[in-house]
């Protein structure tokens, strides 16, 4: 894999660890500028809908722009973001911010993407995207735990400082190793916007956008609600949240990276063995959550199918995208996060059930078992594409 490839990766891990370090900050956040922890929570919102709406929408604008100089700009913006957040003690200035670093994070995601697409040989695109998806992954092996410790005994503006401090040698390693030049479908003579939107009204590809938005609504609908499990259900004291957090980091690490090496030439296969593993493994998750060895190990074993599963499915995105090679990486990355937004959603709504602290892990499982069946319905646009 070509060098600038883990670059983008080092900032991809960067911007990883904001989206994920709130969950750890928030009480601290809600304390220090006098709002309820409530309100601190919908800074999560605001950045997984700035991702949703500012993936397509900056891909746009950028996508006759030098890709060199907008994944540049993308990641300098992210960092100023994250420094004015470090600094204002205004709630609506820190929200605003938050905005702002999801619109550069959704804009970043959906080039580099597009750009990992371009760095290697047509037949290869599920391992670069491993590569770069393996930042996001270690940023939840070592990037938010490290940012709850950095904002425990600093205080949370203190990570934000971090993460725009990340930023830095992320930005010099694009300069470096980005072509300055327009990638392909930025010259003239391209593909045009209107045709690069009309890929949208392609089955295959929403297939797979929907397929990928359930299997990520899955994850994060466990991931989000899985330290009551640990802490109650499980009677663990609160340094095993941290350690879950991290056995499913390294379990979706390793899911990611031996799927990159599958999901080129093997999609169907992926598919049809991780998507009924994963399928079993939240309710058994559920049932055993109880049993703190079963519980951890399972942890690890769901992240991997899940990353393993929900890589090998973004994957097919880029490929059904082909004819929008500008816009494939916001697509892309659209179907991610609206999954990053609608399975907290449906897991809350679980947790005022008989089910408690459980309905989470049952909710996965119901995405899942939704996801297998629109396979199942599509399996030869599935085949059509490996």
């Amino acid at each position: 894999m070509p060098l600038p490839l883990y670059l983008l990766a080092v900032a991809v891990f960067a911007m990883g660890t904001s989206e994920f370090m709130l969950a750890g900050l928030v009480p601290d956040i809600a304390s220090d500028l006098d709002v309820t922890v409530g309100t601190a929570g919908t800074l999560t919102s605001a950045f997984a809908i700035g991702m949703i709406v500012g993936a397509p929408l900056v891909a746009a604008l950028a996508r006759t722009w030098s890709r060199r100089s907008s994944l540049l700009g993308f990641i300098l913006a992210f960092a100023a973001a994250h420094a004015v957040g470090a600094l204002t003690t205004s709630f609506p200035v820190l929200f605003a911010t938050r905005v702002v670093a999801a619109l550069a994070n959704a804009g970043f995601l959906a080039l580099a993407l597009a750009a990992a697409a371009t760095l290697v040989a047509p037949d290869k695109k599920g391992r670069a995207l491993a590569v770069l998806l393996s930042g996001t992954t270690i940023a939840t092996v070592a990037g938010v735990p490290g940012g709850a410790v950095l904002g425990t005994l600093f205080g949370w503006r203190a990570t934000f400082w971090a993460v725009a401090a990340l930023c830095l040698p992320a930005a010099l390693g694009i300069l470096k190793g980005i072509p300055a030049g327009r990638a392909k479908g930025q010259e003239r003579g391209g593909p045009a916007l209107r045709a690069e939107l009309a890929q949208l009204a392609r089955p295959r590809l929403l297939v797979v956008m929907l397929l990928g938005a359930l299997v990520n609504a899955a994850t994060f609908a466990g991931l989000t609600f899985l330290a009551p499990v640990v802490t109650g259900t499980a009677g663990l004291g609160e340094l095993w949240i941290s350690v879950a957090l991290v056995l499913f980091g390294v379990g979706s690490f390793a899911g990611v990276t031996v799927a990159g090496r599958l999901s080129d030439r093997h999609p169907g296969r992926v598919v049809a063995v991780g998507g009924p593993l994963l399928l079993v493994g939240w309710p058994a998750l559920a049932v055993l959550a109880d049993e703190p060895v079963a519980l951890l190990a399972l942890v690890f074993v769901q992240g991997a199918l899940s990353f393993a599963l929900g890589g090998t499915l973004i994957t097919r995105v880029l490929y059904e995208a082909a004819g929008a090679p500008a816009m494939a990486g916001s697509y892309a990355t659209a179907a991610l996060n609206v999954g990053a937004a609608v399975g907290p959603f449906v897991a809350a709504a679980t947790l005022g059930t008989a089910a408690g602290n459980l309905g989470p892990l049952w909710s996965s499982g119901l995405l899942v078992a939704v996801a297998l069946l629109i396979a199942a319905a599509h399996a030869v646009g599935v085949r059509r594409a490996t």
